[in-house]
């Protein structure tokens, strides 16, 4: 059942379901979609564990306030929400900006992590990517998330996938048309300044990172720097996939979360 509770001076819309008294896995989405994203993940979770997915501040139906955000603040958003809800630890699962607050977590605050899951993302964003993201941060400010469809659909799908599978695509389109916009460019504010790089080798957590192999936003070589980074790290590329490779190919997708779970079980 869907709720809300006031985290840090907002509400903050969250799921909890699955198997009680059993590990949380704590599900953390992308820009410019909601805990929705999550379904495909569903089935394979629910019956082994609980599952805590959540609309990052700005998206969905959580409060969306103006001006920039950071990842800090996004980060203590989801540890705000662990403490609401009486959760002490959980398997951090998260996909593009969900990987980045993820890492902060990581970085930050890994005694409420048993383990961490990252996703198409990134840990740094340089000066190269700058341009990019003014460009599409001034482009919804000025024509709405309407104008941010089409082109993200193309970097988080393959063409023979947007040809091919209309439903999940549609809903997709649906999420990032009805992004609160002042949501939008807050998160953009906080993902273009994402510089953990290098500081990974800090972190000490049981980690497996998934990409897309065709991934144009955040591609292979992005998680292949985070893997050398991270000790003991697994890193897994998923063919014939982009950005959104847990819906793209959820299959796949779906037995990588589950055998690298089931491996960290007493």
């Amino acid at each position: 059942m869907q709720t809300a509770t006031a985290v840090g001076g907002i509400e903050i819309r969250y799921e909890l379901s699955g198997r009680k008294n059993r590990p949380v896995v704590m599900m953390s989405h992308s820009l410019s979609t909601r805990l929705e994203m999550w379904n495909a993940q569903m089935p394979a979770l629910e019956p082994e564990f609980a599952v805590l997915r959540y609309d990052t501040r700005g998206h969905g139906d959580s409060d969306a306030p103006g001006g920039a955000y950071t990842l800090e603040q996004l980060g203590d958003d989801a540890v705000g929400l662990m403490d609401a809800l009486g959760i002490d630890k959980v398997h951090w699962l998260g996909i593009s900006m969900g990987g980045m607050i993820g890492q902060r977590l990581a970085l930050d605050r890994p005694d409420r992590l048993h383990s961490l899951m990252l996703s198409s993302t990134a840990a740094v964003m340089g000066e190269q990517a700058q341009p990019i993201w003014q460009e599409r941060i001034d482009r919804a400010r000025t024509k709405g998330m309407e104008a941010m469809v089409a082109e993200t659909l193309e970097r988080w799908f393959t063409p023979a996938y947007l040809q091919a599978v209309a439903p999940p695509v549609d809903a997709i389109a649906e999420q990032i048309r009805s992004t609160p916009v002042s949501g939008f460019i807050g998160c953009s504010e906080a993902i273009r300044r994402l510089n953990y790089l290098d500081r990974l080798a800090k972190i000490r957590l049981p980690s497996l990172i998934i990409v897309g192999e065709d991934d144009p936003g955040t591609p292979v070589s992005a998680s292949e720097a985070i893997h050398q980074r991270l000790d003991g790290s697994q890193l897994e590329i998923i063919p014939a996939a982009r950005h959104l490779c847990n819906i793209e190919k959820q299959e796949t997708f779906n037995s990588l979360l589950l055998e690298f779970l089931k491996g960290l079980e007493p």
